[in-house]
């Protein structure tokens, strides 16, 4: 039995997202990413190209036990491509999940990437979803970057890709608690606040305006759940701040501004990527 979706939004003017709290219907998946049910690939790619639609290779992993909760779908400009655009896909396997709402704080997940217009391989990464802020990580650098070009025997390679990032999930979960186990003194975590301000809006000189935001801003907590100075909290606090915008600034003009979320796939899968590995350097130091 399918419930409703629980988020529904277009996380910035280029990118459809859809998040349920239970597995998602074909149906549902449809009216947010309709490049996963492309009829076919997009005509600028040649006869090498292996077309196999994500619907799918998606039933074929919902078959060994995987099942999506969220679908995002990035937009086009290009008259005729919104139909092949890239497009994400989050889920997770039996064994992690019952298909209901966990009782746990995080839920390992497994993230497809893939696009029917040349723009990306198939592509599996390891992810960490935290339920009270309705949150997804992507892990950095403790588990497998899987990449399956369209060439040959697509959906098996992508069953078989998604089997080995569900393997790395015990270095995942080991991370995450070595995250959850590190205090952080106050300037530990401005350090790690401004490295990530600098992953967000670039390098600045000091001849150049300085960020919208500052680094104590990305540590404000937005509900009394990520309170704590652990490093897994100051972890998803700043993760969160950086993503997600909404947060009050200044312009380069000195215009009052909000900070706009990150909506693309490729930049948003890049900075969490991004975060996680600095977090697990701040880890190696720390321990």
């Amino acid at each position: 039995m399918y419930s409703t979706p629980t988020l529904a939004t277009r996380f910035a003017r280029n990118t459809r997202v859809l998040r349920g709290d239970a597995p998602l219907s074909e149906d549902q998946m449809r009216g947010a990413a309709p490049s996963v049910f492309a009829e076919g690939k997009h005509a600028s790619r040649s006869e090498r190209y292996t077309y196999i639609p994500t619907i799918d290779v998606l039933r074929g992993l919902r078959k060994e036990g995987f099942e999506p909760f969220m679908v995002a779908q990035g937009q086009s400009r290009v008259e005729g491509k919104a139909e092949f655009t890239k497009h994400m896909i989050r889920m997770r396997h039996v064994r992690d999940d019952s298909g209901h709402v966990s009782t746990k704080p995080e839920a390992n997940e497994i993230i497809l990437i893939n696009s029917h217009d040349g723009a990306s391989s198939y592509q599996m990464l390891a992810g960490v979803f935290r339920f009270v802020c309705c949150n997804g990580l992507v892990v950095g650098n403790v588990s497998n970057d899987i990449r399956i070009p369209h060439k040959g025997n697509i959906q098996g390679e992508v069953i078989e890709g998604a089997f080995r990032v569900l393997e790395d999930f015990e270095a995942v979960d080991a991370s995450t608690e070595g995250m959850k186990a590190l205090t952080l003194q106050s300037e530990e975590e401005h350090a790690f606040a401004t490295a990530a301000l600098a992953l967000r809006f670039g390098e600045r000189t000091e001849d150049q305006p300085p960020p919208p935001i500052t680094a104590e801003q990305l540590i404000e907590a937005r509900r009394p759940e990520d309170l704590g100075h652990s490093l897994w909290t100051t972890f998803q606090r700043v993760q969160e701040n950086t993503l997600r915008g909404g947060q009050p600034g200044r312009s380069v003009q000195g215009r009052r501004i909000h900070t706009r979320a990150v909506g693309s796939i490729d930049r948003g899968v890049s900075l969490n990527r991004a975060l996680w590995v600095l977090a697990e350097e701040m880890r190696k130091i720390k321990r």
